[in-house]
């Protein structure tokens, strides 16, 4: 994997040695890990040939989500991290694309940031508010598939390592959930990589999360590792009554937070050919 920059210091492996063969042999481990456990039944391939995929379980949207109306795929806006893409394809209970499906995606940045709110941090005293970065919306093409460009995300107090994800037909939301990304990876950022150091260490993973464990394995992203990015692959199976997206915010997905105003509706990046 090449060394990848970012204001300017090395972030990856070709810049030290040492950093690269503790790397690889984290990564062997976690890739192991992640192509037995990640892809559950009903996602991977020759599962999908024989039965209906197994339909996504749903969780709550938390009290960090709103639609800045920004259609585009690379939702980064310059912060700095890892490079992360995310391929998710959406489908309906019997695996057919939903092909036009809006898939809106969002989540924190590598200090454990959302974008638009205030009262954040360890101490409540940070604001993003009037900011959009790390969100985006984008249809999904004829295969169901709607790939973002954005950067691994970091953690906040309660909260494991997780993206944001809402599929919607029009208005209506047909699927809120969220999707899970290996404990041992993110762990290994955190603490390696400058733009993820904190003070303090995280205090929850995958297996201490109430709202991953409630959410199960079809929640689990697949990750591997590309020249110069990851990448997430998830399937995203909308089945009946899927949306929870009325729901309050249990413990532990953050304080609820008063929400801003939604910024007016505006458009970016559209995709050529794409008619809404």
């Amino acid at each position: 994997m090449a060394a990848i920059i970012m204001n300017g210091e090395c972030a990856l492996d070709k810049c030290d040695p040492v950093f690269s063969l503790s790397r690889r042999r984290l990564l062997t481990a976690v890739t192991a890990g992640v192509t037995a456990t990640a892809v559950a039944p009903g996602h991977g391939a020759t599962a999908a040939a024989a039965l209906p995929p197994v339909p996504t379980t749903p969780t709550t949207e938390g009290p960090y989500y709103f639609d800045p109306g920004l259609l585009r795929s690379d939702i980064t806006e310059g912060l700095p991290g890892i490079p992360l893409e995310v391929r998710l394809r959406v489908v309906d209970g019997l695996g057919r694309a939903l092909a036009g499906a809006l898939t809106d995606l969002w989540h924190c940045d590598a200090a454990g940031f959302y974008s638009g709110y205030p009262g954040q941090g360890d101490d409540g005293t940070i604001s993003t508010e009037g900011r959009t970065f790390l969100r985006g919306s984008l249809p999904a093409d004829d295969d169901g598939l709607a790939v973002f460009r954005t950067i691994y995300p970091g953690w906040y107090e309660g909260r494991t390592t997780h993206l944001h994800f809402k599929v919607r037909n029009g208005g209506a939301a047909l699927l809120t959930s969220q999707i899970f990304l290996p404990d041992a990876l993110s762990e290994f950022l955190y603490t390696q990589l400058p733009a993820y150091r904190r003070t303090r260490l995280r205090d929850t993973l995958n297996s201490t999360d109430g709202i991953a464990l409630r959410a199960r394995s079809t929640t689990v992203g697949s990750i591997h590792e590309d020249l110069d990015r990851y990448i997430v692959s998830f399937q995203a199976v909308v089945g009946q009554d899927a949306d929870p997206s009325s729901r309050r915010p249990p413990p532990g997905d953050g304080p609820p937070r008063r929400r801003t105003p939604r910024p007016a509706t505006r458009l970016e990046g559209l995709i050529p050919g794409f008619k809404p």
